[in-house]
C-alpha cells in the first residue's frame, strides 16, 4: 500500500459469516478461547479453528506451533472463500517470524477478508497493508482479557464489524491534547515495539508519511520505550506522520505521567497535532480503530473522525 493512500476496506460481517480463528503469535489461554468462541457465537457467527490453535512449539513455549504450521493456517484461512474474516487469539511473539514464510503473491488474488487484532499482530497489519493494499481492524484478540470478560471492548468490535457506520468519530474519556491542531491521514501502525523491530525489513512501510500513527505497548519502561521511539524518529521513518494517537502505556514504569512528559519531548519537534491517552491496546474497554482509512485527527477535542465506515 502506498503511504499516501486508503486501503481496501473489507466487507462488514452478518449474522452467519464463517470466520477464522487462528494464532500467528503466541499460545492461547484454553478457557479464554473456549469462552470467546461462545461468545462468537451468539453473535450469529460461525468460528472455525485453524489446526494449529492449541499447538505448542516443542521448545519454544512462547509459540503457537512451528512457525510453518502458523504461517500455512494463517494463509489457508486467508485464501479460504467462505471466511469472513480471521481473527488471531493472541498477540505474545512470534509473528515476524512467520511473515517471510506467507505467499503474498498466492493471496493477493483472494478476496480481502477482516484481520482482528493488537500487539504482535501489528506485524501482520503492516504487512496485509503494505503487501495485500487491505485496510484492518486494531482491535481484541478474541483469547484475551480484553476481550474475554471485557463487554466495553467486545461491544466495540462487535459495533464495527457487524455496524461499522455507527463507530465514525472516536474517542475515550481519557484522551485528551498533547499538541494541537488537526490533521488528516490514513491511519497506521499500533504497537510500538513491533514497528520498531519492523524498521527496514520486508513487508513493513518505508515510512510513516501521510500517517495518522497509532503508538501503545505494554511491559517496556521508559528508556526502552525512549530507546525505541528515538530510533523511530532519527531512521526517518516518522519524517512526514500527520498526527500522532497515544494509546495504553500499562505496566510502563515509572508509570503513564512519565511517558506522557517523554512524548511530548520526543514529539513536540514534529510540529504535528499528538492525543494522549486514547484508549486503544493493551486496557480495558479498548477501541477498535481500523487501520489503512483515511481520517481527520482533531487533537484539540481528542478525537479521530473516519472518512468512511471501517468496512463497506
Amino acid at each position: 500500500m502506498n503511504e499516501h493512500t486508503a486501503a481496501y476496506r473489507p466487507d462488514r460481517l452478518r449474522p452467519g459469516d464463517r470466520v477464522s480463528v487462528v494464532a500467528p503469535c503466541s499460545p492461547a489461554p484454553p478457557w479464554r478461547l473456549g469462552t470467546a468462541l461462545r461468545l462468537l457465537r451468539r453473535w450469529g457467527l460461525r468460528p472455525v479453528l485453524a489446526p494449529h490453535v492449541r499447538d505448542r512449539h516443542p521448545a519454544l513455549p512462547y509459540l503457537a506451533g512451528t512457525d510453518s504450521d502458523r504461517a500455512r493456517a494463517l494463509q489457508h484461512a486467508w485464501l479460504n472463500p467462505h471466511t469472513a474474516a480471521v481473527l488471531c487469539v493472541r498477540g505474545g511473539d512470534g509473528a515476524h517470524r512467520m511473515l517471510d514464510l506467507l505467499d503474498f503473491a498466492e493471496m493477493r488474488c483472494a478476496d480481502p477478508k477482516i484481520l482482528v487484532g493488537f500487539s504482535d499482530i501489528t506485524a501482520l497489519h503492516e504487512a496485509f497493508a503494505v503487501e495485500l493494499g487491505v485496510a484492518s481492524l486494531h482491535g481484541p484478540v478474541i483469547a484475551g482479557r480484553y476481550f474475554v470478560g471485557d463487554p466495553a471492548a467486545a461491544e466495540e468490535l462487535r459495533a464495527t464489524l457487524f455496524e461499522p457506520e455507527s463507530r465514525q468519530k472516536l474517542t475515550s474519556p481519557n484522551a485528551e491534547t498533547l499538541l494541537g491542531g488537526r490533521a488528516r491521514g490514513v491511519t497506521i501502525g499500533g504497537n510500538l515495539s513491533l514497528l520498531n523491530d519492523g524498521l527496514a525489513t520486508p513487508h513493513s512501510r518505508s515510512s510513516a508519511e501521510g500517517g495518522l500513527v497509532l503508538l501503545e505497548d505494554i511491559n517496556e519502561d521508559i528508556a526502552r520505550v525512549d530507546r525505541m521511539l528515538t530510533h523511530l524518529l532519527r531512521s526517518g521513518w516518522m519524517r512526514g506522520a500527520a498526527g500522532v494517537l497515544l494509546g495504553s502505556w500499562t505496566d510502563c514504569p515509572p508509570g503513564p505521567e512519565a511517558i506522557r512528559e517523554l512524548m511530548l519531548e520526543r514529539l513536540s519537534p514534529l510540529g504535528i497535532p499528538v492525543v494522549w491517552g486514547l484508549d486503544f491496546g493493551h486496557c480495558a474497554g479498548q477501541l477498535t480503530i481500523p487501520l489503512g482509512v483515511r481520517a481527520t485527527l482533531d487533537a484539540d477535542t481528542a478525537t479521530l473522525t473516519l472518512d468512511e465506515p471501517a468496512l463497506r
